[in-house]
């Protein structure tokens, strides 16, 4: 597995990562805890370093299946998780309310540390922006956690571009994670241009669009009644109908590169900037061993030229969250 920097804070990890969330949390019931722990060992052993976690998801208990899945492993990967919601055990809410106070900072590291077995936490983000909180006080709770040697890098998650100039001048950002994909390019307009600016990495979530950019959603497709992307307005049978052509042209292209869909939105993304990372969620072996070998794929500029120009003219169709969660982002 090849590698790459986040940022200029020399964080190494795998070009491609891992996204945990949903083995146990969100795209409907659980998966069995030891084939997910099987699952986990076996990107190590395919060579992935960078895996993706949360206090809130579970709540708690995803946390737990990494500590326990990347023990053996220890100081040779590199593990992400996130603060700032007031996670409590048997949460039936998708999100629990924000808290990114600096007394809630300092108590939610400590149980991060404790269920993911280790010692100091690799990236943790602030899961979301709290506007009851000035973000230079939660900068200053973490950059205390860094000194103390309990967190060595400071991420943020769907930040503006103003908020995270504001969290970098206190401490220095290694990473933003936002959701970035074919489908959803906002973030080229003022993240990317801030993150490169400022030195910092971008680590992509759903850069295969919660599934529907491999072309294995379609307009017939049930999701099960727990799981969240009944309620993504992008994800309507209606939505999914109208960005069927996106698919299509998406599927043309990876025929024509001896490819699959998923593996040509993953290697786009790559091939965007050099600092950037994608994680990618699965809970399936064959569909991991196909997201990575996306990093095998080499775009050059004229094959990124051939995508735009194909998908030129589309425009996809529905919000990408729903109301309540779209209010949580970009602040």
């Amino acid at each position: 597995m090849q590698k790459r920097t986040l940022g200029t804070s020399g964080l190494e990890v795998s070009a491609i990562g891992l996204g945990c969330m949903g083995m146990s949390w969100s795209y409907g019931p659980a998966p069995d805890r030891t084939a997910m722990i099987a699952l986990l060992r076996a990107a190590v052993e395919r060579g992935v370093t960078f895996f993706d976690t949360a206090e809130v998801y579970g709540p708690l208990i995803n946390e737990d299946l990494l500590g326990e899945a990347l023990a053996p492993f220890k100081g040779q990967v590199v593990i992400a998780t996130k603060f700032g919601f007031a996670a409590a055990p048997g949460d039936t809410d998708r999100w629990s309310a924000l808290n990114s106070h600096p007394d809630h900072i300092r108590t939610a590291v400590e149980g991060s540390l404790k269920r993911l077995r280790v010692d100091a936490i690799d990236l943790w983000y602030q899961h979301r922006v709290d506007p009851a909180v000035p973000i230079e006080d939660v900068a200053g709770a973490v950059k205390d956690l860094i000194a103390a040697g309990k967190v060595k890098h400071f991420g943020m998650s769907e930040a503006s571009a103003a908020t995270i100039r504001k969290a970098h001048a206190v401490q220095p950002v290694t990473a933003l994670q936002s959701e970035y994909s074919l489908w959803w390019r906002e973030p080229e307009a003022e993240i990317l241009p801030t993150l490169e600016e400022l030195g910092i990495g971008f680590v992509p979530f759903s850069p295969l669009g919660k599934g529907f950019l491999t072309g294995a959603i379609t307009t017939a497709t049930q999701f099960d009644k727990t799981d969240f992307r009944n309620s993504v307005p992008r994800l309507s049978a209606e939505n999914r109908a109208a960005n069927a052509p996106l698919i299509d042209r998406i599927n043309e292209i990876a025929t024509a590169r001896n490819a699959t869909p998923a593996q040509i939105a993953l290697a786009w993304v790559l091939a965007q900037k050099p600092w950037i990372v994608p994680i990618p969620g699965t809970t399936k072996l064959h569909r991991l061993d196909e997201n990575l070998h996306a990093a095998d794929i080499a775009l050059d500029s004229e094959d990124i030229a051939a995508i735009e120009s194909a998908l030129s003219g589309i425009a996809v169709q529905g919000e990408r969250y729903p109301a309540a969660a779209a209010a949580m982002v970009n602040r």
